[in-house]
């Protein structure tokens, strides 16, 4: 795809999901009933691979979803558009984030959450990109760390196209980035 470069192939993914899948397994073995919430729409293709690995059987699913750009460009208001169906009150709580960025939609999300009172609240995030953050917030897990590019693929889009991609990519379209 002449508008797209590969940054992360496939397998690359696929072996660092099965890493991160195996530190969340570790991490919650012993927790009752986990929630992982995945923030729609960018986070599900990473999220559902990493779940295909994790052995937590008990562990259950829900999922939030926020805006905040338009085209490639943050407008630095984040938005709640669905939110979650489940009560998280004492609950161990893993978000699945597609990339973290300037950091402002995580900082909300992450406040949101624990005006909710989970026992545990953590981050795993495909991709971070520190250059660009405006708030500080981290992942606990954290997939690869990307530079100032803008990112297609595996979930992420650019005007909703992109995300079937099987990787990680640098959009080189005609639009500015």
């Amino acid at each position: 795809m002449s508008d797209v470069k590969v940054l992360i192939d496939k397998v690359t993914l696929d072996e660092r999901c099965q890493e991160l899948a195996a530190a969340i397994t570790a991490d919650y073995q012993a927790s009752e009933r986990p929630l992982m919430v995945g923030i729609l729409k960018g986070a599900i293709p990473f999220m559902s691979k990493v779940l295909e690995y994790v052995d937590i059987p008990k562990a259950e699913v829900d999922y939030m979803r926020f805006s905040s750009y338009e085209g490639t460009t943050s407008t630095n208001t984040v938005r709640l558009l669905l939110d979650l169906s489940t009560n998280i009150e004492d609950r161990d709580v893993i978000v699945f984030e597609d990339i973290i960025d300037t950091g402002q939609t995580l900082e909300k999300l992450l406040e949101l959450l624990n005006t909710r009172k989970p026992k545990s609240l953590r981050v795993v995030s495909l991709l971070d990109k520190p250059e660009r953050r405006l708030v500080q917030v981290d992942a606990d897990y954290v997939g690869f760390v990307v530079p100032d590019v803008f990112i297609v693929g595996f979930g992420i889009d650019y005007n909703q196209q992109y995300r079937t991609l099987d990787y990680v990519g640098i959009y080189q379209g005609n639009e500015e980035v």
